[in-house]
């Protein structure tokens, strides 16, 4: 009977270093690059990408400012942040604001706002006065495609 103690006591302390092995290996199994890089380390945009903003259109007129934003995406697909899959990204929307580069990560801030959970819809609640809304596509890492996939920036206004 104690060999039986001891051989069930050493199964017991080797079963969280199989559980973290199998962590492990499934991780290196979901981080596998699936993506096609251009020339610059940048993943290619699939031909007839396109994305765009469904709601509002441009030059609509927002009273109170609270607005749902509504993202869509043509000849692509959403895969949350760190997941790599060819021909995926997920969207970043930008607020009255610009990107300074197409070469590194998407910054997240309250002007660069990240949905890396896949989400396609977002509400907002902006001040009085006339603002730029822009959604742009990021590849795993919040790195812009090569060429970006980003819709028409549209004007809103929020009345006083």
């Amino acid at each position: 009977m104690p060999h039986a103690a001891i051989i069930v006591a050493a199964a017991l302390l080797l079963l969280p270093g199989a559980a973290s092995a199998q962590s492990a290996n499934a991780q290196s199994t979901t981080t596998q690059s699936t993506t096609t890089q251009s020339t610059n380390g940048r993943e290619k945009a699939p031909e007839g990408a396109r994305a765009y903003i469904m709601w509002p259109s441009n030059g609509t007129t927002i009273s109170g400012g609270k607005l749902w934003v509504r993202m869509g995406l043509q000849n692509m697909g959403i895969a949350p942040a760190g997941i790599r899959k060819e021909d995926t990204g997920h969207h970043h929307l930008l607020v009255d604001s610009d990107l300074a580069t197409y070469d590194e990560p998407i910054p997240n801030t309250k002007q660069s706002l990240h949905f890396g959970g896949g989400q396609t819809e977002v509400r907002l609640e902006l001040p009085p006065g006339r603002h730029t809304l822009q959604m742009i596509l990021g590849d795993a890492d919040h790195v812009p495609h090569d060429p970006p996939i980003m819709s028409q920036k549209i004007t809103i206004i929020v009345p006083q």
